[in-house]
């Protein structure tokens, strides 16, 4: 059994600076030592450019501890259409560009804020022989100072 929970603890903390390593890329902030990681923010506190990188956390978590015979289902509900998204492209920490299919399998893509996004995830498993469909999560690269446009 102490096998077991050790998996766990090492498990959790590999999800834990994956999770951080890529909340940093979206800042544009170099690496951290893992010792900010252990003590997270409330998000009372939190600015509005956290919202987004917790979100994008939890969304990343979700589909990394998927089975291969699993898939994570994104839905967006907006009025009385709910959208399945598979692609989330975020231009910066408070704005997300949800993608995805409506009921006639029409591409719609919802510009919001992340403050408030309410998304609906689930796990589903994937017919036998079927390949799953993965969520695609796009970032913007931070430039370097050197590449900023000169003036």
């Amino acid at each position: 059994m102490a096998l077991a929970d050790l998996g766990r603890a090492i498990t959790g903390q590999a999800l834990d600076t994956a999770k951080s390593s890529m909340l940093d890329a979206i800042k544009g902030e170099p690496s951290k030592p893992a010792a900010s990681a252990a003590a997270p923010a409330s998000p009372a506190h939190d600015s509005g450019g956290s919202v987004g990188s917790v979100i994008l956390g939890q969304l990343q978590a979700m589909q990394k501890s998927l089975k291969e015979d699993q898939e994570l289902v994104v839905q967006f509900r907006s009025g009385e259409e709910m959208l399945r998204i598979v692609e989330i492209f975020v231009p910066s920490p408070q704005v997300f560009v949800l993608s995805g299919n409506d009921g006639q399998q029409r591409l719609t893509r919802i510009v919001a804020t992340a403050a408030s996004l309410q998304l609906v995830c689930k796990v589903l498993r994937v017919t036998p022989g079927a390949t799953p469909v993965r969520l695609k999560i796009m970032t913007p690269n931070p430039r370097p100072a050197s590449d900023a446009p000169q003036k």
